[in-house]
């Protein structure tokens, strides 16, 4: 309790996971095909031309053309506008890494272990986002 004796616990302290999170996409048939054919994510539901959604583990990842609730335009060409991190095992950080080199997808880092005890490797989608997969070792 607080001096007036109110609770100061927040309300947002409920929250438990992200659910889904929203990429403002400059290029919806190059995101969507990256994310659906080049990184084999699950396409769980088109609700229409401008959203698209991809299921990966619990959480939902969306593509989307800002228009409902936010009239935001996406980062500039050359700006990411996020980095995503996916969690897998060591050994499948280096086959994720060898899968990429054969779509013929650029690496920002190839797999690295890191002082901080990951096993890392970068490299961006069609938009400039930064996609990481890493492990814990």
């Amino acid at each position: 309790m607080d001096e007036q004796g109110a609770d100061t616990k927040s309300a947002f302290q409920a929250i438990r996971a992200i659910d889904y999170t929203v990429i403002f996409v400059r290029n919806m048939d190059a995101m969507r095909r990256f994310y659906e054919t080049v990184l084999g994510f699950s396409l769980q539901r088109v609700l229409s031309s401008g959203w698209i959604e991809f299921r990966i583990g619990c959480n939902t990842l969306a593509l989307a053309i800002p228009s409902r609730t936010a009239s935001d335009h996406p980062v500039p060409v050359g700006g990411a506008a996020l980095q995503l991190a996916f969690k897998v095992s060591a050994a499948e950080v280096d086959a994720c890494a060898k899968e990429l080199a054969r779509k013929g997808i650029d690496l920002v880092l190839p797999p690295t272990d890191q002082s901080f005890g990951h096993r890392t490797l970068f490299f961006r989608d069609p938009d400039g986002n930064l996609l990481e997969v890493f492990a814990d070792i």
